[in-house]
């Protein structure tokens, strides 16, 4: 078997076997198969997708390239959630301490940024100590003492997702759905969680841009766990506007912090307690979501979520000054504000560019292994549905100099859409798939 006519295969939209998609994960993952015949494979399935079955053999197939953690006999239940990908989408930095603090366990591996898509993995790193590279000991350890952990892949699990995770970003195949359900639910099933929230994120500032797509995905995701033993519940939440209003990574961070003490953008407090509600529910810690929402909101108000937030950031090595004093956290050394040119009401600010210009300000990377500027990055003060009076603050740009400052403040003016007349604001959510 060579690996040349799997990739000839799948660019001629023919179907693979289980043993094809075996052999070229497994080249992948002991390095057998070099960069560029991986890239040409992923471009292939990106053009040409491929069949549920090639999806969940795919998905079986990267989980088992490592070690598939039992975590059964570290908690009773352990709940995970991902997303999909968004921008300004923080919420794991509130969801796990906030479903921890119920009482719930949560074990998270998380990813770094791809695409216009921030990672979890850069913000928390804005935190300086703050450990991503946990052992599978550690990871267990903490799991079992303390009921979270949000750390990086370990490479012993699914390491041949890992490896096509950063190639995708810089080949222009991070939008392909058989590659992001594959993606996401082998480090899910590698990583042991028993439950299982997906946040699919749709819009123009998600890889799925309309409903009907995202619920595709989210279908794929949910067959794929149940195959697996696993309870999944996919969410289909909105991404055609940013998420909050802070964008880029120690920004996101400070708002996470803001809403950990029970304040923070309205829009993304909501978010998050609904998809804890749903973990709530999954994880048995609540026997419905209103009352899983009950349990949720009075974490958030007596500060048992936020006192977790501080333990998880201790024990992995964050020095919690930082987060005691977010004012401490990296800050960019150009901070310019932008008015509104006009009078009216936002219609649209369009998620992608916000994300693909916070990127292009070093937040995310443009090139595989690139570090990221912790500090700079886009906070959008007005979104859709509000009314604007011209020279109000509608956005501030955070950049390293001026000239991308401003580069980066026409870009986002440009992402502005007005109207005249009054305007609804987006929905949070669109539907439920379980």
């Amino acid at each position: 078997m060579r690996a040349v006519d799997i990739i000839i295969k799948k660019r001629d939209r023919q179907e693979l076997n289980r043993e094809e998609i075996a052999f070229f994960v497994a080249g992948i993952t002991r390095g057998d198969i070099p960069d560029y015949q991986v890239a040409a494979w992923a471009m292939a399935v990106m053009l040409n997708g491929m069949s549920e079955r090639e999806t969940t053999d795919l998905t079986l197939a990267m989980a088992h390239s490592g070690e598939v953690l039992d975590l059964s006999g570290v908690v009773e239940i352990a709940v995970d959630k991902h997303s999909t990908g968004g921008v300004g989408d923080k919420t794991t930095l509130v969801v796990e301490p906030l479903v921890a603090a119920c009482g719930l366990p949560v074990g998270k591996m998380s990813g770094r940024g791809l695409g216009f898509s921030g990672g979890t993995l850069d913000k928390m790193e804005s935190i300086p100590g703050y450990r991503t590279d946990l052992s599978r000991e550690e990871f267990l350890r903490q799991l079992r003492e303390q009921g979270l952990v949000l750390t990086g892949q370990s490479g012993d699990l699914a390491p041949a997702d890992g490896k096509l995770y950063a190639l995708r970003d810089v080949t222009g195949t991070v939008p392909s759905m058989p590659l992001i359900a594959s993606s996401i639910m082998s480090k899910k099933i590698a990583a042991g969680a028993q439950a299982i929230v997906l946040d699919v994120k749709v819009g123009a500032g998600a890889f799925m841009e309309t409903v009907e797509e995202a619920r595709e995905l989210a279908q794929r995701m949910v067959a794929i766990g149940r195959l697996s033993g696993r309870e999944v519940v996919a969410l289909l939440s909105d991404m055609n506007q940013p998420l909050g209003h802070a964008v880029g990574n120690a920004l996101e961070v400070r708002e996470a912090i803001d809403t950990l003490h029970n304040g923070g953008p309205e829009d993304f407090r909501e978010h998050c307690l609904v998809v804890a509600s749903h973990m709530l529910v999954l994880g048995k810690k609540a026997a419905d979501l209103n009352q899983a929402r009950r349990v949720a909101e009075q974490a958030l108000a007596d500060g048992s979520a936020w006192k977790k937030f501080r333990t998880l950031v201790m024990t992995q090595g964050g020095d919690v000054d930082y987060i005691d004093h977010p004012e401490r956290l990296p800050q960019a050394p150009v901070i310019m504000q932008v008015d509104a040119p006009q009078s009216g009401w936002v219609a649209h600010v369009n998620a992608r560019v916000v994300g693909e210009t916070t990127v292009m300000l070093g937040a995310g990377r443009q090139k595989k292994g690139e570090p990221v500027d912790h500090s700079v990055g886009v906070v959008v003060h007005k979104k859709v549905g509000d009314r604007v009076e011209q020279g109000q603050p509608l956005f501030t740009v955070h950049a390293k100099d001026e000239a991308s400052a401003a580069d980066a403040a026409g870009r986002i003016l440009n992402a502005y859409k007005w109207s005249s007349e009054p305007c609804d604001a987006l929905p949070l959510f669109y539907d439920v798939i379980s």
